[in-house]
């Protein structure tokens, strides 16, 4: 009877595999799912005009090692019939709890594909298509089955197949990190400059292809469609990078060798010819045993998303990825707030002060598994001899708090606060630190006390050196003691290799690691700023006490050696795309000879820095450098803007942009009528023409115009900058120039 079932079937395969086509809301889109033999694919049309055209679908799966001898793996490949197809429309509206924008649209067509694998029991995949006005979302869903419970994935095959040889701006693929400067160039061109691409110098770092690129991946075409490539909403899997297939591509994967751990798969049998070039194919971060997840039915995979428009705006307006996320998980939100900060971090950062607090230790030991006569505890650093540059000490974080309450700062972050510094970096050690016994010259009682009777708070640091095991085992202590004193935001980092060893940043377990951490965090209503964690997916809509991320290459780069200028012109249109990023701008004093040995630059103009407090969109801004800095008469007019705009929106508009040329963007201040305005370009300079459409008709405001010098320039005259007033009313024009590696900073205040 069975045999009968599926010879029937079989015969109205043809029937079966007839398109399924949907249209985004406003019909300029257009998806088209269809079945080439028994594979899956889908192909995406905007306006009339090929963006994906048909590219295959499906996971590729390992034979589980704990299984009965002989029992192989089917792939989820192949072998598929259509059993049903469904389709809905969604319209809602909903507040971010902090956002560019008060309220998000989130309208979309749905197509859900379910098939059936023939030959493999009652094996079932679920392909669901979203299409917005803006792009296509899709994901693998796995319901709960007998013959497809417990299975582990070898590598995941979703196809992106372009129309061309497009421009690209991409990172190469790394399992680790994204501290690298991202890369202009056509897809053909991606093998011969990945080499010198790769930031082969940072604390963590395995390329896994020379054609290999991370997400989110822009792109333009020949016509001047722009299309962007991510992913969103990535839970319980792991980060997905994309790896080009090009003419000289003999494999889509490689496998991680050397692990003396590592579960080795059985030879993947052999495949249909390759796809033609300049498709990319899915390629998912391993964890230690070289395998790319393990899932338990029901489960599913993270949004596949392709944002494309012929308008580069639009790139940056987007909210698909925040969109395919699940609506907020917390029930009280109330104690989340938008937050600028200042620091002790820029002084150790550029080599002036230290983390670490005496220099006679060669190493520490902390931890609960070190015997106590060994454990090294805080009256011990009051027997060694301090190095005078530990920069976290009461004196000097008294100053930073009486600098953030002058100048409405809501926190002070202090890096090195805590014992453990002295030998933390780049060791692979497991016991670093306990995130809770403080050096002796840091009075974490008195200043608490000092900073809240100030209307400040000190912003926790925990630096876990990649030891998640030991973060862990500390982590409830370490949010109580946050707790206990005040803190409600914490800035975590993962600096070095992975423990335990041979695991990758991005892994399913790491990004498990990382929520873990932000849902620990929320319950003890604290908010979260992650460095070198994995990059964002718009899981801050589902928890939106994950105000910030870094997860790129951040300001402090520009200490070890510089950002081009054309950099922050790029990330909005890539790492921004999956949700904010702590870039740490505000570097007002752009020659750090001036103040220390460091001999290296930051490469913008001081309005450059100021226009970073718009077009890097985030809930949590910085006011990285130095309050001596600030305070100085020919940089103080500057800082004024630093300390007058906001961090959180009612509404925003991107007024003009081009990936890495330049980006104009207004937003207007939570809860009012004040709008700010924010201009950053490239190493060419720009003229901008500057339309107050946006403001209120018939309402005066009052303008301060920060811009460049007309001989301003990032490399010879940084500091070079004008501070105009005038009034301004809704219609009006302005003509405003920035200088190479420049920008241009306006707030425009209601009366």
């Amino acid at each position: 009877m069975k045999r009968l079932f599926w010879q029937i079937l079989f015969a109205l395969l043809p029937l079966c595999a007839a398109a399924q086509t949907i249209q985004s809301p406003s019909g300029q889109l257009t998806l088209t799912f269809s079945l080439d033999g028994t594979r899956p694919q889908y192909a995406l049309t905007y306006k009339g005009r090929d963006v994906i055209l048909p590219s295959h679908l499906g996971l590729e799966l390992a034979r589980d090692k704990h299984a009965s001898r002989g029992m192989e793996e089917t792939d989820l490949i192949d072998g598929f019939a259509i059993e049903k197809t469904e389709t809905s429309t969604f319209d809602e509206t909903w507040q971010p709890v902090w956002g560019e924008t008060r309220d998000i649209r989130n309208h979309y067509n749905e197509l859900a594909v379910t098939l059936r694998q023939a030959g493999a029991g009652e094996r079932i995949l679920v392909l669901r298509f979203r299409l917005y006005d803006d792009g296509l979302g899709f994901r693998y869903e796995f319901p709960s089955q007998p013959d497809l419970n417990y299975f582990l994935i070898q590598d995941e095959r979703t196809e992106f197949r372009m129309t061309g040889d497009h421009t690209a701006w991409w990172l190469p693929g790394d399992y680790d990190t994204q501290e690298q400067q991202t890369q202009e160039s056509r897809l053909s061109e991606i093998r011969a400059r990945f080499h010198d691409a790769v930031n082969w110098g940072n604390s963590s770092v395995a390329v896994f292809s020379p054609t290999g690129v991370q997400t989110a991946l822009q792109m333009r075409t020949a016509d001047g469609l722009y299309i962007n490539l991510h992913e969103a909403a990535c839970v319980d899997y792991a980060t997905m990078h994309l790896e080009l297939v090009d003419p000289q591509t003999t494999a889509l994967t490689t496998r991680l060798q050397g692990a003396s751990n590592a579960y080795t798969p059985p030879p993947a049998p052999a495949r249909a010819p390759l796809p033609p070039p300049f498709t990319f194919v899915s390629h998912l971060t391993p964890d230690a045993t070289g395998l790319k997840g393990a899932m338990q039915t029901p489960c599913r995979s993270p949004w596949r998303t392709v944002i494309v428009s012929d308008d580069a705006r639009d790139m940056l307006s987007s909210n698909l990825i925040l969109n395919l996320n699940e609506p907020c998980a917390l029930d009280d939100v109330s104690w989340i707030h938008p937050t600028k900060y200042c620091g002790v971090w820029w002084e150790m950062i550029v080599g002036k002060s230290a983390w670490n607090y005496t220099d006679e230790l060669p190493s520490v030991q902390l931890g609960l598994d070190t015997p106590p006569d060994f454990r090294l505890a805080a009256f011990d650093f009051r027997r060694t001899t301090p190095n005078g540059r530990h920069a976290a000490n009461n004196e000097k974080v008294r100053r930073y708090i009486d600098f953030a309450a002058r100048n409405g700062l809501q926190q002070v972050l202090v890096e090195g606060w805590n014992v453990g510094w002295e030998d933390w970096a780049n060791r692979w050690k497991r016991d670093v630190f306990d995130f809770q016994t403080p050096y002796p010259d840091f009075d974490l009682q008195g200043l608490n006390d000092y900073a809240h009777s100030k209307g400040v708070r000190l912003m926790m640091h925990h630096e876990t050196s990649s030891s998640t095991q030991n973060y862990e085992r500390y982590l409830e202590d370490a949010y109580a003691l946050m707790n206990r004193y005040g803190y409600d935001a914490v800035k975590s980092g993962y600096v070095g290799d992975i423990i335990p060893r041979g695991d990758h940043h991005y892994s399913q377990s790491m990004n498990n690691h990382y929520l873990h951490c932000v849902q620990q965090a929320a319950r003890h209503h604290i908010m979260v700023n992650a460095h070198e964690a994995t990059r964002p997916t718009g899981l801050c809509r589902t928890y939106p006490n994950l105000v910030g991320n870094e997860s790129a290459r951040g300001t402090e780069y520009e200490a070890f050696g510089g950002n081009r200028p054309d950099h922050t012109c790029i990330l909005p249109f890539t790492r921004l795309q999956g949700g904010p990023m702590d870039y740490t701008p505000g570097i007002l004093e752009t020659q750090l000879s001036t103040w220390s040995d460091n001999t290296s630059w930051v490469r913008t103009t001081v309005c450059g820095q100021l226009a970073l407090y718009l077009t890097m969109y985030s809930p949590l801004q910085m006011a990285a450098d130095l309050p001596e800095h600030y305070e100085r008469p020919d940089l103080a007019p500057a800082f004024q803007f630093i300390r007058d705009v906001p961090c959180d929106w009612d509404d925003s508009r991107y007024l003009e942009a081009e990936p890495a040329d330049y980006i104009t963007v207004a937003r207007r201040q939570k809860g009012s009528d004040n709008w700010f305005v924010g201009s950053k370009c490239d190493e060419n300079g720009h003229q901008t023409t500057l339309k107050l459409d946006f403001l209120q008709p018939g309402r005066t405001y009052d303008a301060t115009i920060y811009t460049d010098a007309p001989d301003a320039h990032y490399q010879h005259n940084p500091k070079a900058y004008n501070v105009t007033r005038k009034t301004v009313r809704c219609g009006q024009t302005l003509k405003l120039t920035s200088a190479p590696g420049g920008g241009f900073a306006v707030s425009i205040i209601a009366r």
